[in-house]
């Protein structure tokens, strides 16, 4: 099978639940050459339950809107494909290349899977041939070490840690002047789930990322925010507030495949304009992959 189309079964099977749960009706909206008010209404309602947003789906209802007073018959599956995409490729992915030595940090809210996902990170640099340095920065929980050890095992990378209740910007330190010094490309660290409510964890960022800096100047060079796409729009109003208060620069969106608000991909895009990295489909270490809006869009609409 061709890498895109691995990826697009990939991204189907992490969309079906969306699919099975609310986009499946759509299908015969879709099939239609012509919408009256009614039913764009009920298209309109199926597209919120699948949390592409307010401002997105919008934007989608007018697009349909204008094309129907323009031309009468339409093909509703292709226009939305379309303005989907318009909205997913504002702001494309940035690619993953090591000029120097690269310091990624991690962050998000507890529970989100970022450990496990900076562990299958990790096993997706070093497959590409590339050295890494994981950092245990979450020092607060032990079996979040020892959950990075693990993945550092797998994916034969070597884990810098320290003992549990350490100081997370220390190690951070000891991390990025390890990696500069043995010339490692890609440096990525782990730190503890924080609720972007509570000043004062935001705050430990602060000293995080000026620990690095006096390292590595440029670092982090990727603030890298992971949010649980469960989560609907409540991962909207995290991703917004941990803009504001860390820099975010991308995003990964986990457990696509247990959720039924696979659009939330959509309104990410369409309010904050930050770039999604990644996303994980499944459990197994090869099931985070690389952010692709017209798979993506293939997967969503594929019904």
């Amino acid at each position: 099978m061709s890498l895109f189309g691995n990826l697009f079964t990939k991204f189907k099977q992490g969309l079906q639940r969306t699919q099975e749960l609310v986009l499946a009706p759509m299908g015969r909206l879709l099939g239609l050459r012509r919408l009256d008010e009614d039913q764009l209404e009920e298209l309109e309602d199926l597209l919120l339950q699948a949390d592409l947003g307010v401002h997105g789906v919008k934007r989608l209802m007018d697009r349909l809107r204008f094309e129907m007073k323009r031309s009468g018959d339409i093909d509703p599956k292709a226009v939305l494909k379309d303005e989907l995409l318009k909205i997913l490729r504002q702001v494309p992915p940035r690619p993953f290349l090591a000029r120097g030595t690269q310091v990624c940090l991690l962050v998000g809210v507890n529970g989100v899977g970022k450990t496990t996902t900076l562990g299958k990170l990790a096993a997706h640099l070093k497959d590409r041939g590339e050295d890494v340095l994981v950092v245990a920065g979450d020092t607060f929980r032990a079996a979040a070490i020892d959950q990075l050890e693990l993945w550092g095992t797998r994916a034969g990378v070597p884990v810098i840690r320290n003992q549990m209740g350490g100081d997370p910007a220390a190690i951070a330190f000891d991390g990025a002047t390890s990696a500069l010094a043995k010339g490692i490309p890609w440096v990525l660290v782990d730190t503890a789930g924080r609720l972007h409510t509570k000043d004062h964890l935001m705050r430990e960022l602060d000293k995080i990322r000026r620990s690095l800096q006096k390292v590595i100047p440029e670092a982090p060079h990727r603030v890298i925010l992971v949010l649980d796409a469960t989560t609907g729009q409540n991962g909207l109003v995290q991703a917004e507030a941990f803009k504001q208060a860390a820099g975010i620069t991308d995003l990964i969106l986990t457990k696509l495949d247990g959720s039924a608000k696979g659009g939330i991909a959509v309104a990410i895009l369409e309010r904050l304009k930050l770039p999604i990295a990644f996303v994980g489909v499944g459990e197994q270490v090869d099931d985070l992959i690389p952010f692709d809006p017209e798979t993506f869009v293939d997967g969503l609409l594929d019904v």
